[in-house]
């Protein structure tokens, strides 16, 4: 049984899969409050749904690149590691957003992990969980949400620091209404930085 937050088809508005369509399933609750979360409401509720009808519900819109398990925190939930498995005997790719804090190893490696490090204007700096740097292959990714230039320091010497050797995806992703992206584009091309820069397009074209 899962708490099920919504379920939606829309663009997929950030990190390597930008611009394809996607089924999101949001799940609810989360174990952080971030600073500019998105989602609060995903924080708590969520409505009891079965995995087998979650996966009926993302099987209607057949136009779908992938699957997005989000939330909250999706993998506060048990009943997570049911979906993804059910997701990929049903055919989809799948990947999943977490917050960074909990473990990665009952993932498997046909689902791309998108892992956060929350920096330090998000509230919740220092979560991150170091364990799971080992856990990440190259077809995971990870994201910093930066709010200001502080937020971009600490995610530079982070990556420099920890983040050399696992072959992920690094996306920097500037705050939507808080960190103006091209000034964050400057300054990754001023110091050479090989990130990502992770704009939230859905925000711009008016998609949730």
């Amino acid at each position: 049984m899962l708490k099920v937050s919504e379920i939606f088809h829309s663009i997929q508005g950030e990190t390597s899969r930008c611009g394809f369509p996607s089924v999101f399933i949001r799940l609810a609750g989360c174990n952080f409050n971030c600073f500019h979360c998105d989602t609060p409401g995903a924080r708590t509720g969520g409505s009891p749904m079965e995995t087998a009808e979650v996966i009926g519900v993302a099987a209607g819109f057949p136009g779908a690149d992938h699957a997005t398990i989000t939330g909250g925190e999706p993998l506060l939930q048990e009943g997570v590691y049911d979906l993804m498995d059910g997701l990929l005997d049903a055919g989809w790719r799948v990947q999943i957003e977490t917050n960074g804090s909990l473990g990665l190893e009952g993932i498997k490696s046909g689902v791309r992990k998108i892992v956060d490090v929350k920096t330090p204007s998000t509230g919740e700096s220092g979560s991150f969980l170091m364990e799971n740097i080992r856990l990440l292959g190259v077809a995971d990714e990870v994201k910093f949400p930066i709010g200001n230039a502080g937020d971009y320091g600490f995610s530079v010497d982070f990556m420099k620091k920890h983040l050399s050797g696992t072959g992920a995806l690094i996306n920097f992703s500037p705050v939507y209404g808080i960190m103006d992206a091209g000034e964050l584009a400057r300054m990754m091309l001023r110091d050479g930085v090989t990130a990502r820069l992770n704009i939230q397009v859905h925000k711009y074209i008016g998609v949730e």
